[in-house]
Parts: C-alpha cells; sequence; structure tokens
C-alpha cells in the first residue's frame, strides 16, 4: 500500500514563507507525475501545484498561486516552497500521485495569521 507523509507546515506571518516536504513508498515520486492539494475547514480537497513525472519535470499552478509557490521533486521526495503566503492559504496541505492513488496522507497543516 502506498504511503505518503507530508511535513513542513506549521503557523506563518502574512508574506513569510514555508518548505513542504512529501515523501511517499519508494519509487512514487520519481516515476510519476505528482501534486500537492489542500483542504480548507468545510471545503473540498483542491489542486494547488502538480509536476510532471517525466526528467523535464514540467510544473503547474493553479491561479490562485499567482507565482508565490514553486513545486519540485527529487529522487528523495516531493516539495513545494511557498513564498508571500496570505491568511488564504491557510489548509491542511496533501501530496499524492497524478491520478490520486485512494489512500491519503495525514498531510500537513499550514496557518497564515499574524
Amino acid at each position: 500500500q502506498v504511503q505518503f507523509v507530508e511535513s513542513g507546515g506549521g503557523l506563518v506571518q502574512p508574506g513569510g514563507s514555508l518548505r513542504l516536504s512529501c515523501t511517499a513508498s519508494p519509487g512514487v515520486v520519481g516515476m510519476y507525475a505528482m501534486a500537492w492539494f489542500r483542504q480548507k475547514p468545510g471545503n473540498e480537497r483542491e489542486l494547488v501545484a502538480r509536476i510532471s513525472g517525466t526528467d523535464e519535470h514540467y510544473p503547474f499552478y493553479m491561479d490562485f498561486v499567482n507565482g508565490r509557490f514553486t513545486i519540485s521533486k527529487d529522487n528523495d521526495g516531493l516539495y513545494l516552497q511557498m513564498d508571500r503566503v496570505e491568511p488564504e492559504d491557510t489548509a491542511v496541505y496533501y501530496c499524492n500521485r497524478l491520478p490520486p492513488y485512494p489512500t491519503w496522507g495525514q498531510g500537513t497543516q499550514v496557518t497564515v495569521s499574524s
């Protein structure tokens, strides 16, 4: 069974930065397209960014990212560099393959507040 472990979340002030990390069962991150998702209280889980499974690692970002986040991956994991965070970025962040496996990790809580 594939497992995902997210980390790096926390409390950050508006305008600050965080770096989220995701590890997965061996071979998953390197072989497949991967993505970061987030879920706000009372809302459905939504896509934040994705990165291709090819060597070129093409990224894609949802419009609300607006140039503030950077998704990357290597053989060890998947990452999301979050800069200039906003209160609206407050959510639990998850990683998964694309298309998503049915099992999800615990996620990592990001809270943006002054």
